[in-house]
């Protein structure tokens, strides 16, 4: 647990939702282990070109974004606030997923915003937020350079990520950026491929403690049932 230099909770999906995401990928966080990547008709680059900036982080919908620790040896005790915390929130339900174009990448997403999956990722932030080590300068900086409102320079200052709150958006993140002519064929390459694994409804019943290593890839440590 200690050796990892960021940690975040995950949403991370089981199944045929999860394996489709993570071959894709070519990254599997729950082993540990690259995939081979497949072909998919339709697409003007391969696999590999497409997911090299998500790829590291694995198939998952950031709930906190990842953050350093305030104390390298208090890995154990954010995994047991982080159980307790599951332990007294109850399951979301969200009625259907679909693939969309989120600005210049592709995501999947909710279908209609979802306020119970909102809640959670507000009440996940702010429980474990005493874990978080402040952000340094260059790292806020990193995050300014899309442009930041008001509100969400706020967020950032207050919770170390501008996209948090009423500013959080749920989505699975299938590609890097791309640009405008490529976005809406992959978009919909995409959306065959994965057709048969969006399955409806889409129930978030578990949340996931994932660390970074070393090498900046992403692994999936615990596994947090919602019991509430």
């Amino acid at each position: 647990m200690d050796r990892f230099k960021r940690y975040g909770i995950y949403a991370v999906p089981e199944g045929p939702l999860y394996r489709a995401g993570a071959q894709w990928l070519g990254w599997d966080s729950v082993t540990g282990t690259s995939l081979a990547q497949p072909e998919v008709a339709g697409l003007t680059a391969t696999a590999a070109a497409l997911t090299a900036t998500p790829r590291k982080y694995g198939f998952h919908g950031t709930i906190k974004p990842p953050f350093r620790l305030t104390h390298p040896d208090e890995a154990d005790a954010l995994d047991a606030a982080a159980r307790a915390f599951c332990a007294t929130r109850s399951p979301v339900v969200i009625d259907r997923l679909e693939l969309r174009r989120l600005g210049s990448f592709i995501a999947i997403v909710p279908a209609t915003p979802d306020p119970a999956l909102s809640a959670l990722a507000s009440a996940t932030v702010e429980a474990l937020d005493g874990f978080r080590a402040p952000a340094s300068e260059a790292e806020l900086a990193k995050r300014r350079k899309p442009g930041l409102s008001d509100r969400q320079e706020h967020y950032l200052r207050r919770w170390g990520y501008p996209y948090v709150m009423d500013a959080f958006r749920f989505h699975l993140t299938l590609t890097g950026k791309l640009p405008s002519a490529q976005a809406e064929v992959t978009r919909a390459a995409l959306a065959t491929h994965f057709a048969p694994v969006l399955t409806a409804p889409f129930v978030l019943d578990s949340l996931c403690l994932m660390g970074e290593d070393a090498e900046g890839m992403f692994h999936l440590l615990h596994r947090y049932t919602l019991a509430g």
